[in-house]
């Protein structure tokens, strides 16, 4: 199994994250879809990060669909979900929330970075940028003390997303999540990043 993109796309470390953590084997090729467009129009000509290559040869693309297979082809005993009932609810909302925290984080960057400064249109940046901290602002109201999970002992995909989120928008826009403004998820962050699954595969 090979997973292709940048560890710096949130995207990508949640799968590769969440692979780690799953304990399955899978070899990592750090392709960008900027710098190396074709090499990976080579691989997926769709050119989408993170993008699966399963043992089958099979080429999965969205996170959120990798982590679908994922979780079907994981042991029982290992899924990154919450067995049923509230929890499993409840760690779909906070997933949810961190996901749209990414989007917005990405529209934010790509409005500055790749549009022309005479071309970028305040109004939608206000728009979005209000939404982010909307985002991280239910977050840190909701996940609870996390001891050292949201859920308990172990990590679900909420825990690896919402950490994984915040990180991404603490790199590319650090007022926007200024740790004392999100005291709970600066502290959940720290907590997470300090693990072997975070550590193996950083943010770069």
């Amino acid at each position: 199994m090979k997973l292709i993109g940048m560890l710096n796309s949130p995207y990508v470390r949640r799968v590769a994250i969440s692979l780690h953590a799953l304990d399955i084997p899978f070899t990592h090729e750090p392709l960008s879809v900027f710098a190396e467009f074709d090499a990976f129009r080579a691989i997926n000509p769709v050119v989408k990060a993170p993008t699966l290559v399963t043992d089958d040869g099979i080429v999965l693309m969205e996170s959120g669909v990798i982590l679908d297979y994922i979780g079907h082809i994981a042991r029982r005993d290992g899924r990154l979900q919450p067995d049923a009932g509230p929890d499993l609810a409840k760690a779909a909302r906070l997933t949810g929330l961190a996901l749209t925290a990414c989007e917005k984080t990405v529209q934010i960057v790509y409005e500055h970075k790749l549009r022309p400064p005479e071309k970028q249109y305040q109004p939608w940046l206000d728009r979005v940028t209000d939404q982010l901290k909307q985002a991280y602002r239910l977050l840190d109201e909701e996940i609870g003390p996390a001891h050292p999970w949201i859920f308990g002992a172990a990590p679900t995909q909420a825990d690896i997303t919402l950490a994984v989120a915040f990180r991404f928008t603490r790199e590319m826009l650090p007022p926007l999540a200024a740790p004392e403004n999100f005291p709970r998820l600066a502290a959940f962050s720290e907590r997470a990043e300090a693990t072997a699954p975070f550590l193996a595969w950083p943010c770069k």
